[in-house]
């Protein structure tokens, strides 16, 4: 009898019953935080404003300035919202299909694909609004992602292979990249503000056109969690479990593509987010997707808007971009998980 999903895996079955209500009961925690977080994105700002103003113009709008800033800033929280769950089940499914656990977008080359798209847009064909960005973005992301794939190996990909690949793809988009902007000082205006990635610029229109995207790609996301916790036991482990290598491997490279260009192309290239969550959540669940992903999409916004409201405040009345601010943030916390990987090695 052919079997379409694997059986369970070691990941899957070694947790005992206490520890899953623990898992359960925190995801239920991280959800908590990730509405108060959401609530303060909304509240913080140039004009700071009380939950009962937020409150009241979320739900019982009459026009008045507050209830309109409250929907200006309704927009941005959505966008980093939907953004953080791209991002951070992108950098969980990436890290298991390559089994390193410091991948993330960036390493597969995915985010230069979409800003190298937006660069050609503005140089050659003269896009300067958001909503041209965001199609050029995203069809840069969905060509390198299909690229990937098959100068991997397409059939015979491996994680080594994939990881190569996308190495040398980033090399060469990145001399374009560059090479356009240093040529079109037009061109390096405009992309000055995207390249840092941003939410100032988020509104319900942009939104509109990302979430099918970004539904396809979550839904596409969780469901491969049961044949990757299978390949993380080895090829061979894996079909005899019953697993699919090729089909999980192109639908994995889909998902994080459909999520990671649909974000960049939003919101620009927001960089460790992808890194940073999967990895840390993994320290407390363990490594069984089932639990990674779910966790990863629940705390990577709550880190995303977390960070936007700090650009805000620290530098009020202007705001420093949620780019830096996750630079700033990561570049440590990755020095930290490397040294500490090295050590594991000794």
């Amino acid at each position: 009898m052919l079997v379409d999903s694997p059986p369970e895996s070691r990941a899957e079955t070694a947790a005992p019953p206490g520890r899953r209500a623990i898992r359960g009961v925190g995801l239920l925690v991280a959800l908590a935080v990730l509405f108060l977080v959401f609530l303060a994105s909304i509240a913080v700002g140039a004009k700071s404003m009380s939950m009962d103003q937020v409150w009241h113009g979320l739900f019982q709008d009459t026009g008045t300035y507050g209830d309109v800033v409250v929907g200006e800033r309704l927009a941005r929280s959505l966008l980093g919202l939907l953004a953080g769950v791209a991002l951070g089940l992108s950098g969980a499914v990436l890290q298991a299909l390559t089994r390193n656990p410091l991948a993330d977008p960036g390493l597969l080359g995915i985010n230069l694909g979409a800003s190298a798209a937006v660069v050609s847009a503005i140089s050659f064909f003269g896009v300067t609004s958001l909503s041209g960005y965001v199609w050029f973005a995203f069809t840069g992301a969905l060509l390198v992602g299909v690229l990937l794939y098959f100068l991997g190996g397409s059939r015979g990909a491996t994680p080594v292979r994939l990881a190569l690949a996308g190495t040398a793809l980033s090399a060469a988009l990145y001399g374009y990249l560059q090479a356009v902007m240093i040529m079109d000082g037009a061109a390096l205006n405009k992309m000055r503000f995207w390249t840092v990635g941003s939410l100032a610029s988020a509104n319900m229109d942009t939104i509109k056109q990302v979430l099918p995207f970004l539904a396809i790609g979550t839904v596409l996301a969780l469901s491969l969690a049961r044949p990757l916790n299978a390949m993380a036991m080895g090829d061979d482990t894996a079909r005899a479990l019953g697993a699919h290598l090729t089909r999980t491997r192109v639908l994995s490279m889909a998902a994080a593509t459909l999520l990671c260009g649909a974000a960049t192309a939003a919101c620009g290239p927001i960089v460790f987010v992808g890194l940073m969550v999967p990895h840390m959540v993994r320290s407390f669940t363990g490594p069984d997707l089932r639990w990674i992903l779910p966790y990863s999409a629940v705390l990577s916004p709550v880190l995303l808007l977390g960070a936007d409201v700090v650009g805000r405040v620290v530098a009020r009345p202007a705001e420093l971009q949620v780019g830096i601010v996750t630079a700033v943030i990561g570049a440590p916390v990755f020095v930290f998980l490397v040294r500490r990987r090295k050590v594991a090695q000794l």
